[in-house]
């Protein structure tokens, strides 16, 4: 088993590492003059069951191109597995064509990376599920639940819990959270005029003098989850938190979560953390590692992956 971290994010690989006890891999990742990407594995992979650990975050086509060139570059070498870890799968809001002459750009990425000669794919909470159809090849779409349930149940213990789908799209993965939690469910409707800003409309459900809990996987200007907090609180909601797996957090997007009735909001590692992030109060930032590096001990062993979602 060889683990090889990209550049997108160390500090996750270097967790899943200490987590499985596999050391890294040594690779060469760096840019010619003109910013060419160059990948060179630095030990025998031959025969190997290798994963290659890389999310296609910002800059999400230099982080794309290097993951595309390292299968390559473990496919020469004759690995005999080529596993692509992407904790975040950029380009997945892309699913489906919104208008005349518009791409489908996932299925495009999906393209690419088998093209690379990736055998699997392993992520985490795709934006749409149907993604994985994109595939001719395996593709493991890991939930964040076993991460998620736990630090809510411990900190909201005897709370009367309502849990939250910020727009009707994340109701499936809202319900099962619900579920998980023995919680109730509600929906915020809202009206999307552009992208990146959203208009909440209405609310679905019973929150008054609960603690709403929204789930998404993605959050990325924060328009959506602050419009929404701030409906719940104008429904009397108790207090408003939200759990988010892949924290995007892109342009004011932090000062529009510090400055919401949000009370919290935590996000996994998929996503290195800025600075801003990691300063900021209401933001917190909770680790996927133990769930990805079972999951590729799983794999590895060829064992089962939803038992660990049971």
């Amino acid at each position: 088993m060889k683990l090889i971290a990209g550049n997108s994010n160390k500090a996750l690989s270097e967790a899943m590492s200490a987590y499985l006890n596999v050391p890294l891999t040594q690779a060469s990742l760096k840019r010619f003059s003109d910013m060419e990407i160059f990948v060179e594995i630095m030990e025998n992979v031959r025969g190997q069951d290798t994963f290659f650990i890389q999310s296609t975050s910002y800059p999400a086509n230099d982080h794309l191109m290097e993951l595309l060139i390292a299968i390559d570059a473990l496919k020469r070498g004759s690995a005999r597995r080529i596993t692509a870890v992407i904790p975040y799968f950029g380009y997945a809001r892309q699913d489906r064509k919104t208008g005349g002459r518009t791409p489908i750009s996932a299925k495009l990425v999906a393209n690419l990376i088998e093209a690379a000669g990736a055998d699997r794919v392993l992520t985490m909470e795709l934006h749409a599920g149907q993604i994985q159809g994109f595939f001719d090849i395996p593709v493991d779409n890991m939930v964040v639940a076993p991460v998620f349930v736990p630090q809510i149940q411990e900190k909201f213990n005897g709370e009367d819990l309502c849990i939250v789908s910020p727009d009707v799209g994340g109701v499936v993965r809202a319900r099962a959270l619900a579920k998980r939690l023995n919680a109730d469910l509600a929906i915020i409707d809202k009206r999307r005029e552009k992208a990146g800003e959203s208009e909440v409309m209405n609310v679905i459900g019973e929150v008054e003098g609960k603690v709403c809990i929204l789930v998404d996987d993605i959050v990325d200007s924060g328009g959506t989850l602050c419009n929404a907090a701030g409906a719940l609180m104008e429904n009397k909601a108790k207090e408003v938190h939200a759990y988010v797996v892949h924290g995007v957090l892109s342009g004011s997007a932090v000062d529009k979560v510090e400055k919401s009735p949000l009370k919290k909001l935590v996000i996994t590692d998929s996503i290195v953390a800025t600075e801003e992030v990691q300063n900021a109060e209401k933001i917190e930032q909770i680790s996927v590692a133990p769930l990805m590096g079972e999951a590729l001990r799983r794999i590895n062993e060829e064992r089962s992956i939803s038992a660990l979602f049971k």
